[in-house]
C-alpha cells in the first residue's frame, strides 16, 4: 500500500511532513495576520500566494538551482535580506499611516491579486524554504533510484499539501475570532498584523540558519 517507486519510509515522511506543517513557522505567523486582520478570503489567497511561491522553490531544487544558492553564502544573504525587507514593508503598510488601503479596501480583482503576490513574493525570498527542500525531501528518497527528479517532485507536492491543509485550518481559525470582532477591534488587528509581520522580517534578517 506504501510501497512508491523511488519512495522509502513513505509513511515516516508524511508523519513528519505532518509533525513538521504544524510547528509554527514564517508562513503559519502570516496566514495568521492575514486572516486575523482581513478575514477568510485575504487569508485563503495568502495561502495560494505561498503554495505558489513553495512551488517555484520545489522546481528549482528539483533542477539544481537551490544547490547553487546554497553554496553560495552571498547569493543567500540578498535573497535573505530581501526577503526580510519585505516583509518588514509589509507590516510598515498596516500600520496606521502606512498606506495599507491599497490592499485592504481595494475591491475585487485588484485586491485578490495584490494578496497574492504578497503571499508569493514572502515564500519566494525566503531562502530556508529551498535549503530544506534540499535537505529534508532527499533523505526519503532511494539511494541510486532512476528518475529521482519525479521522486522529489512527487515527495515535494506531498510535503506541500500538507502544510497548505494546515494553513488553510490556520486562516478558518484565525478569521473566525476576527469576525467576532467589530469597530475598534478592527484596527487593531491590523497593528497587530503589522507587528507581526515586522517580526517576522527582523527574525529573517537576522536568524542565523
Amino acid at each position: 500500500m506504501w510501497e512508491i517507486p523511488g519512495v522509502r519510509e513513505f509513511p515516516v515522511f508524511l508523519l513528519s511532513a505532518a509533525m513538521l506543517a504544524v510547528t509554527p513557522g514564517q508562513d503559519t505567523l502570516y496566514v495568521l495576520g492575514r486572516a486575523l486582520a482581513q478575514g477568510r478570503k485575504a487569508g485563503v489567497i495568502s495561502v495560494a500566494g505561498i503554495l505558489s511561491g513553495a512551488l517555484v522553490h520545489l522546481l528549482a531544487g528539483a533542477g539544481g538551482l537551490s544547490a547553487l544558492l546554497a553554496a553560495s553564502p552571498s547569493a543567500f544573504t540578498v535573497v535573505k535580506w530581501a526577503g526580510g525587507a519585505y516583509l518588514i514593508y509589509l507590516g510598515l503598510r498596516m500600520l496606521p499611516g502606512g498606506g495599507k488601503g491599497e490592499v485592504v479596501e481595494t475591491g475585487g480583482n485588484t485586491r485578490a491579486s495584490a494578496l497574492w503576490r504578497q503571499g508569493f513574493i514572502t515564500n519566494v525570498l525566503n531562502p530556508k524554504v529551498a535549503l530544506f527542500c534540499l535537505a529534508f525531501i532527499p533523505q526519503f528518497i532511494v539511494p541510486g533510484a532512476t528518475h529521482t527528479v519525479p521522486v522529489f517532485l512527487f515527495l515535494g507536492i506531498c510535503f506541500f499539501v500538507i502544510g497548505g491543509l494546515w494553513l488553510l485550518l490556520v486562516v478558518a481559525f484565525a478569521a473566525a475570532i476576527g469576525g467576532k470582532l467589530e469597530g475598534g477591534w478592527n484596527v487593531a488587528l491590523n497593528r497587530v498584523a503589522g507587528v507581526l509581520f515586522i517580526g517576522l522580517g527582523l527574525r529573517l534578517l537576522f536568524q542565523h540558519l
